[in-house]
């Protein structure tokens, strides 16, 4: 029994999926040729494709930049006060409105930059915070 477990289940990881990982492998290197990846650790390389899965949010809010906005004004002051007491499952959502993932790209962190801009609507109570994540600009109404 044992012997026929384990050709079986060699059978399932391995042998039944070979020639669909021939192939994806194959597409995945024309695109992204092996020698680029080497110089990479296998951590290395998980951050480079996946990002950061932990984020220094103090470095966060010490790397944005204001448009419209200084950093200490209230609005600015009152926003970093209610960021800073979420819990960490809403900051990762909040990464995720601003710039479509809840991940850091695989550069350094302290390079990751977005904006904080006033989009200075005539009434800002009507005007709910939105976000282009292209461009990594939340805007956030007075």
């Amino acid at each position: 029994r044992k012997e026929y477990v384990d050709l079986y289940v060699n059978y399932v990881f391995n042998e039944s999926v070979q020639k669909p990982f021939q192939d994806f492998m194959q597409g995945f290197l024309r695109g992204c040729p092996a020698r680029n990846w080497k110089m990479f650790l296998p951590v290395e390389l998980q951050v480079v494709l996946q990002g950061h899965t932990t984020v220094d949010w103090h470095l966060l809010e010490k790397n944005v930049v204001y448009g419209l906005y200084n950093k200490s004004d209230k609005t600015i002051k009152d926003f970093w006060n209610v960021f800073h007491e979420l819990p960490e499952e809403k900051k990762k959502m909040f990464l995720g409105f601003l710039s479509g993932s809840d991940r850091i790209p695989g550069y350094r962190l302290e390079c990751f930059r977005f904006s904080i801009v006033d989009p200075q609507a005539k009434n800002p109570d009507e005007l709910y915070p939105f976000a282009n994540t292209c461009s990594l600009i939340f805007c956030l109404p007075r």
